[in-house]
């Protein structure tokens, strides 16, 4: 495994435009776009999704069409449903728990990028880990910023922004999400 590879794993500052994370990105489009497509069936969907992501659950179903960075990054728990256009940026650990809803367009993000703009500009990134637990509900439109982690039983309304990490059993909206009530 490559320096850069090494470090995106790590969660140290790398540097992506890397032949080998180019050969990943290259793997990941393949599988994709037979998954994406518009005549591939449920089995083929789920061999798929075996080869693409890091651990596959029994009876997890992503609606196409679905996007990520890598995929092997990516952890989904049994019995899990991913709705129509799901983008998982998945430099970073993606850990999904069992039995979770996520709604049409959410977006789980894991690259951070400098703030300082000369190593913006040379193109440095990071990742923090995103982790959702055991039957958390993603609305439609959720985007889970870096570094968050959502408990147990969680629900995120629609349109939220998560910024910070939610507790079990909590019902959270806005921007930035914020817990509204308790629902345990």
């Amino acid at each position: 495994m490559g320096e850069n590879k090494q470090r995106m794993m790590a969660g140290d500052w790398f540097l992506p435009q890397d032949d080998e994370l180019g050969a990943d990105t290259v793997r990941r489009t393949g599988l994709l776009d037979a998954y994406n497509a518009a005549g591939a069936t449920g089995p083929e969907r789920t061999k798929i999704l075996t080869e693409l992501l890091g651990a596959v659950g029994d009876d997890v179903r992503i609606r196409p069409p679905f996007h990520c960075d890598f995929g092997y990054r990516i952890s989904i728990g049994p019995r899990t449903f991913v709705n129509f256009n799901a983008v998982f940026l998945d430099t970073g650990a993606v850990t999904i728990g069992a039995d979770c809803q996520i709604g049409p367009n959410v977006q789980l993000l894991t690259p951070v990028h400098p703030l300082d703009a000369e190593r913006r500009r040379d193109g440095w990134e990071k990742s923090e880990p995103v982790t959702l637990g055991d039957n958390v509900w993603l609305g439609g439109g959720v985007i889970v910023c870096p570094g968050v982690t959502i408990g147990d039983n969680t629900v995120v309304g629609a349109g939220s922004v998560v910024t910070k990490d939610l507790p079990a059993g909590v019902l959270a909206v806005g921007n930035p999400a914020r817990v509204i009530r308790t629902l345990e």
